[in-house]
């Protein structure tokens, strides 16, 4: 059964430290492998996880009418998911037993690039909780600081061209949904999130202490995260899988919260700028057929086919699914 390694990628910080190489290969061959890690040496302090651990929690303790007066649209994908708001995409299984705090990579209204792709915008942000803004946003930074790192590495595990990864986050996509999951009984039928792959690059998340992440394994079987304290999950997500021709692994993973215990998460998800066109900039493994995927389309038929009465077309990219 495959293994979810723990990497310390403090030396990706200087490319001269001697276990430079080393952590390089580390990353290349979980990302090829089982898609999956767990890293520490980020520099990001167990502080400030914990801070914007509270203020999620914070901000689902917001009663229920403010929450539906700050929901998302199908305009502007913002605000507060409903409770069971969304099923999988393919029309399969219950709802999801979460509800969600969606948020953007911030632009200011009438920025520029809003004239290019309509996705862009400023995010709500809850009255109730006046503080939190600034402490998510604080987190993300260190966040992108640290996917940077990551993407690095990975240009040159796979002998790419230097920042060719790199440079397609400028202005990004990038996105992070707070989440709340109550308790499922043991026999309760549905997940948390039903079993899927990431549509991103790179996602990140601290792991907390109640649980519930599963990462499916080759042969089928479902694992758990070892990850140490003041640490991060990381995985891989199709845009990556597709960048390196199906070398590096997109795997499926949910969450089924059992713990009796109220779960609270706030995943990273990194994507690319608008006008990037994701291809493989490697010759793709044999057997591996995708075609190429516009950010910015992709992204607007992600948001769009998340609404229940919203179906995919011929011109939905196929990413997310559980095919390999």
């Amino acid at each position: 059964m495959q293994t979810i390694p723990t990497i310390d990628i403090s030396p990706l910080q200087d490319a001269a430290h001697p276990g430079h190489g080393a952590t390089v290969q580390q990353i290349l061959d979980a990302c090829t492998d089982i898609g999956f890690l767990s890293i520490t040496g980020t520099g990001i302090s167990q502080n400030t996880v914990d801070e914007v651990r509270a203020k999620t929690r914070a901000i689902f303790d917001i009663d229920e009418q403010s929450k539906w007066d700050q929901a998302i649209t199908r305009d502007n994908y913002r605000g507060f998911i409903p409770m069971g708001f969304f099923t999988p995409n393919d029309g399969s299984g219950k709802a999801d037993k979460y509800e969600g705090y969606k948020l953007h990579f911030d632009v200011a209204d009438g920025d520029p690039v809003q004239q290019d792709c309509a996705l862009y915008g400023p995010n709500l942000w809850p009255k109730e909780t006046p503080e939190a803004r600034d402490v998510i946003l604080g987190y993300w930074a260190q966040l992108d600081r640290v996917t940077d790192l990551l993407l690095g590495a990975l240009e040159i595990g796979l002998n790419l061209k230097p920042d060719v990864l790199k440079d397609a986050f400028k202005t990004p996509m990038t996105n992070m949904t707070l989440l709340h999951y109550p308790p499922q009984a043991p026999d309760e039928e549905g997940f948390g999130i039903h079993p899927h792959k990431d549509t991103d690059a790179l996602t990140i998340i601290a792991p907390d202490l109640v649980g519930g992440l599963e990462v499916q394994t080759r042969d089928g079987g479902w694992i758990t995260p070892d990850c140490p304290p003041g640490g991060f999950v990381v995985n891989i997500g199709d845009m990556l899988e597709l960048w390196s021709g199906g070398r590096l692994k997109s795997t499926p993973h949910r969450v089924v919260n059992t713990s009796g215990k109220e779960r609270y998460s706030f995943p990273y998800f990194a994507v690319p700028r608008h006008d990037v066109v994701v291809k493989p900039l490697l010759p793709p493994l044999s057997g591996f057929d995708r075609p190429a995927v516009h950010c910015g389309h992709w992204s607007k038929e992600i948001w769009r086919t998340n609404w229940p009465d919203e179906t995919a077309t011929a011109d939905t990219p196929e990413l997310g699914t559980l095919s390999s």
